[in-house]
């Protein structure tokens, strides 16, 4: 009977009044439809970037016969050369508010180039022409779009929205080998056929982001009619401390960090692989990736950015252990992917939505750009390195000492990364979603 009269009309007075509950402010909402999209043009694009990222190590080493040196060059630009061009591409994008066209002048770039590999052929300079023009299209284009992301989203929200671009993103991870195993099958090893089909994919990811993104980024930061900031001031956000330490420390793990086809072929020579299946390989780290790229994003955001950042290393650590142990056969396969994954889970959208905050809202597609070119040189020079202890040395002596330095690396980060760096006070607002 009391739950009768308390959920009904009471006995002698009028209905009670419905409050409806208040409703989330627009700039408080979890993901917009910015966000999406972005993850959709990720999907796609890189789709048609995990197809040539998946074939390339076996054209260039077992198709083109390039000694370990040459691959780790290639690799280490194909890798490394978009942080040459990722602070004109961030610059570009806040001096003038215009964060989507540079973007899809970087993606556009970019697909083209891979019909750029097929009249490439054989020759080292024309591939190496070829995959630095591909990178510079990414380079131009990372830092505006992960700028996007920040400015669209709540700071306290930044990890689950990174998080679930880069499961997006991820999903065409998957994809992409998938699409290049199954051409390769068919085919019998045409390589051109999987760079064309790569470049259809490329189209479609840069119509879907001039058809779905909004053309500006959330808030523009600066009053009307005022200047554009010069480069130099993009610079000198080296000076604020918090950003400095995180810079630093990306740039000294991004030291210790071997290129991913690097892995692939050490994990495919301890295995004994067929050709036909090291596309694959990619994909259990993606698969890894793709599951827990959300999770950690969130738990980043309730326990701070700085733990799941350093215990990604840790992970990249094992991997690095595992390729040089005993361990052999199915069980040294998943070990290594699992680790693989987990690391890019715990360290990719993190690293930016712990750096983002600290950047002013109208320098934060320059800030993202710094982050991303330091840890981008701290790769070129590790791919390089490694390639050259491998030609030199050896296979297992390369490991172990990207295995040291990479332990020794992240003793120093645990000092250096603060735990809680402030924000820089600029409140993002949310710009109208997408049509």
């Amino acid at each position: 009977m009391y739950l009768a009269v308390g959920r009904g009309r009471p006995p002698d007075g009028p209905a009670p009044t419905r409050i409806p509950p208040p409703a989330r402010p627009a700039g408080r909402r979890r993901l917009t439809g910015t966000v999406v999209a972005l993850g959709a043009v990720s999907l796609v694009t890189d789709i048609s970037s995990e197809m040539v990222t998946a074939v390339l190590p076996l054209y260039l080493v077992l198709g083109l016969g390039l000694s370990p040196l040459q691959f780790g060059f290639l690799d280490g630009l194909y890798n490394g050369v978009t942080a040459f061009v990722r602070l004109a591409g961030g610059h570009a994008a806040d001096r003038w508010q215009r964060h989507r066209l540079v973007a899809g002048t970087g993606y556009a770039l970019s697909t083209v180039c891979k019909l750029g590999l097929l009249l490439a052929g054989s020759s080292t300079p024309a591939l190496s022409a070829a995959l630095a023009a591909d990178r510079v299209g990414k380079g131009v284009r990372t830092a505006p779009r992960d700028a996007l992301i920040s400015l669209n989203c709540d700071e306290r929200d930044l990890g689950r929205a990174f998080g679930v671009h880069r499961a997006m993103d991820t999903t065409g991870a998957m994809l992409g080998p998938l699409v290049a195993f199954a051409i390769l099958w068919a085919t019998v090893d045409a390589y051109d056929a999987v760079f064309v089909v790569s470049f259809c994919f490329g189209l479609l990811g840069v119509l879907i982001l001039f058809a779905c993104v909004p053309g500006r980024a959330a808030a523009p930061a600066r009053a009307p009619g005022a200047a554009a900031a010069p480069l130099r001031e993009t610079l000198r956000l080296f000076h604020v401390p918090a950003f400095r330490r995180i810079l630093i420390t990306a740039t000294m793990l991004g030291l210790a960090g071997v290129g991913d086809g690097f892995l692939y072929l050490v994990l495919q020579k301890r295995l004994g692989l067929d050709v036909e299946y090291f596309p694959l390989l990619p994909l259990g780290s993606a698969g890894v990736y793709l599951l827990l790229a959300v999770p950690l994003g969130r738990a980043a955001d309730r326990i701070g950015r700085r733990v799941p950042y350093l215990l990604g290393h840790v992970a990249l650590l094992g991997v690095y252990l595992a390729l040089f142990s005993p361990v052999a056969g199915w069980p040294l396969t998943v070990l290594v992917l699992v680790l693989h994954g987990a690391f890019y889970a715990a360290t990719d959208g993190v690293l930016m939505a712990l750096g983002g905050p600290v950047v002013p809202a109208d320098r934060r597609a320059g800030g993202m750009a710094l982050l991303q070119t330091g840890q981008g040189v701290g790769r070129l020079l590790a791919s390089v390195l490694f390639g050259a202890v491998w030609t030199v040395w050896g296979m297992d002596t390369a490991l172990v000492l990207a295995a040291a330095a990479l332990g020794i690396l992240l003793i120093l980060a645990r000092v250096l990364l603060p735990a809680a760096p402030s924000p820089a006070g600029s409140t993002p607002v949310t710009a109208p979603e997408p049509s």
